[in-house]
């Protein structure tokens, strides 16, 4: 049965070939660069929004990114071909983390609530702002920029697919 490339994680974006031999410079998506080292297939997306399997055949550091090797890449167009495309990994392949921490893709689309119960909307996104904690980005009747920290998220239940948060007015949240 064939997976569904929206039903995967992703974990790296290609930028551009790299060298001559059909290497592709690809920028992490993730937080866990050792996964790069290691990686030994992923997925690309089909015509038909099907995953397509792409095996690594080799992998190292550059200037902060990796270079692929994929195998049957083996030039500077064909590599081409790759550019701009997501490499995701099935979920199943992710390392387990500590208790109290997340993977993005498992807080997108979480019913988000005040302590007191009100909705605010859902999670859409989270920015990474390079100056602190990510920020939740929730909409509903408004759009309110949350920090994912202690401080402002207050309980997360994966399971019930709901998360509680404290709006706290004049230190980086409400609605914009």
């Amino acid at each position: 049965m064939a997976r569904a490339f929206a039903d995967l994680v992703a974990i790296g974006r290609v930028v551009k070939p790299q060298g001559r031999t059909g290497g592709v410079l690809t920028l992490p998506l993730s937080d866990r660069p050792g996964r790069f080292a290691g990686l030994k297939r992923a997925f690309v997306p089909g015509p038909a929004g099907e995953a397509r399997e792409v095996t690594v055949r080799s992998c190292w550091p550059h200037k902060g990114r990796y270079v692929l090797k994929l195998d049957g890449v083996d030039s500077i167009d064909a590599a081409e071909a790759f550019r701009g495309q997501e490499l995701r990994i099935g979920e199943e392949e992710l390392e387990p983390l500590p208790q109290g921490s997340y993977y993005y893709h498992e807080l997108r689309g979480l019913s988000v609530f005040d302590p007191e119960g009100r909705s605010l909307g859902t999670v859409q996104d989270i920015l990474e702002t390079g100056a602190g904690a990510p920020v939740l980005v929730i909409t509903g009747k408004d759009e309110h920029l949350i920090p994912l920290a202690d401080d402002f998220v207050t309980q997360v239940d994966l399971p019930g697919r709901r998360m509680t948060v404290a709006l706290r007015e004049g230190r980086g949240a409400g609605a914009h």
